[in-house]
């Protein structure tokens, strides 16, 4: 059998088709991603606090490195409104709210943050007093196909449909069906270095998808070593806040039984 393994590849190299190892460097991959999908839930779990200045295009907020804040976040901007009340108890359900714009955070220090601000429109000018939020709504995102810019010519389209389930299985994020992303840079119209690139058709991209933001992964190559290199980039401003990067884990036996009933590569 092992024979017959090693003539089967050699007849592929031949043929100029991909290995079935190469097949396998996706599930590296997906892999590598479940290691630093925490870091991307960490970045945005759910924080709230207040302005306390605005100069220029320079915002501050109280929140502070013990609650979690760092670089990369955005929050939103909002002023608290005239309460709401139920028609028949007259209770008070909440308030109505206004978006100020978006701030994100460039630096942190041990008892506030300093963030750039985006104006939201013609809303009014923040103050100190006004809210500040990450929401506790999950956050809905749309992964990119993965740029493959190394030499193995590896087949990645499985990729962003295992980051995409890894960043769901977090329960902190809403991925779009991969698919369905896909289709849309197959077309042609847009492409996914033009996400890292051109801040303008992240931003416009965005919008025909409904998504707060894009998870662009890509494999690079540096010094014999391939690293997994994922990105998110704001679908406010189209700036890449939060990136991670990791060397892929090491192959396994399994990487190849892409199903159960498949025997393993050994045998």
């Amino acid at each position: 059998m092992k024979l017959a393994r090693v003539l089967l590849l050699a007849a592929l190299v031949a043929v100029g088709l991909p290995v079935p190892a190469r097949a396998g460097m996706a599930d590296r991959a997906g892999s590598t991603f479940a290691l630093m999908a925490n870091d991307f839930v960490t970045a945005f779990r759910p924080v709230e606090g207040l302005v306390v200045s605005l100069e220029g295009l320079e915002i501050f907020l109280d929140v502070t490195e013990g609650a979690g804040a760092q670089v990369g976040q955005e929050y939103t901007i909002f002023r608290k409104g005239d309460a709401f009340m139920h028609p028949l108890t007259g209770r008070t359900l909440g308030r109505y709210e206004t978006v100020l714009g978006y701030a994100q955070v460039v630096r942190v220090y041990p008892n506030f943050v300093a963030a750039q601000f985006i104006p939201a429109g013609d809303a009014p000018r923040p103050r100190a007093g006004d809210g500040a939020r990450i929401t506790r709504a999950r956050v809905r995102v749309a992964v990119t196909p993965t740029l493959d810019m190394t030499s193995a010519r590896a087949d990645l389209r499985r990729v962003p449909f295992l980051i995409a389930a890894a960043l769901e299985g977090s329960k902190r994020f809403l991925a779009v069906d991969p698919l369905a992303v896909s289709d849309m840079f197959a077309s042609g119209s847009v492409r996914v270095e033009e996400m890292l690139a051109r801040p303008e058709r992240a931003v416009r991209s965005a919008r025909h998808l409904d998504v707060a933001g894009w998870v662009v992964s890509m494999l690079i190559e540096r010094r014999g070593v391939t690293y997994l290199d994922v990105t998110y980039i704001s679908a406010i401003t189209g700036n890449a806040l939060f990136s991670r990067r990791l060397p892929l884990v090491a192959p396994n036996a399994t990487e190849e039984q892409r199903f159960p009933w498949e025997p393993r590569p050994e045998d």
